[in-house]
């Protein structure tokens, strides 16, 4: 498994990124007030704090990570953040997300900058369309140069086999970017 190790989560979560990446133009076409997001591998929290905004107090982002020290990170930054009471950390189990209890409820998954550490896609995204209401979506983004192209389709392969469809056009962003939905 290639995880990013949680001493990158401070530098990840910088605000210096944000001059290059910004969260809100990627998450705002996706997400508004009320939703229930599911965010794995959320590092310190760099788009799960501009997810809890755009959602208000009426929503939620269960943010889910295999590293506790990046979760406690993020948790603190939340709290200082004021959004600490629209995002709750979840300790992933190996490689179960541990959501079994939101099965049909979620609206929108970020998988952002993350599916490629993975070790097993096919039984992640399983578990994503489990989670997923029906016409909720999945917007994954993954690093050019990082991810290589025949990489990122094989793992818009593993999503599609698990019964997610893909929207086209892709929509604008950074890197290998797909939107897809649950039927």
């Amino acid at each position: 498994m290639r995880v990013c190790p949680w001493w990158l989560g401070p530098l990840l979560a910088s605000p210096i990124r944000r001059l290059w990446q910004h969260p809100r133009p990627i998450l705002a076409p996706h997400l508004g007030p009320g939703m229930t997001v599911l965010e794995p591998g959320p590092g310190m929290g760099f788009f799960t704090l501009e997810a809890a905004r755009l959602v208000g107090p009426t929503g939620r982002v269960v943010a889910v990570d295999v590293q506790q020290k990046m979760l406690d990170g993020l948790r603190r930054r939340a709290e200082r953040a004021g959004l600490g009471a629209s995002i709750e950390t979840r300790l992933a189990r190996g490689d179960d997300l541990g959501v079994e209890d939101l099965a049909g409820r979620v609206d929108l998954v970020l998988a952002l900058w993350v599916v490629h550490e993975l070790p097993d896609q096919a039984r992640f995204f399983g578990q994503v369309r489990r989670a997923l209401r029906r016409g909720g979506r999945i917007l994954i983004v993954e690093p050019r140069g990082h991810v290589h192209e025949a990489d990122f389709v094989e793992t818009l392969r593993l999503a599609e086999a698990a019964g997610l469809v893909r929207v086209e056009p892709p929509p604008p962003g950074p890197g290998w970017i797909a939107l897809l939905l649950a039927p």
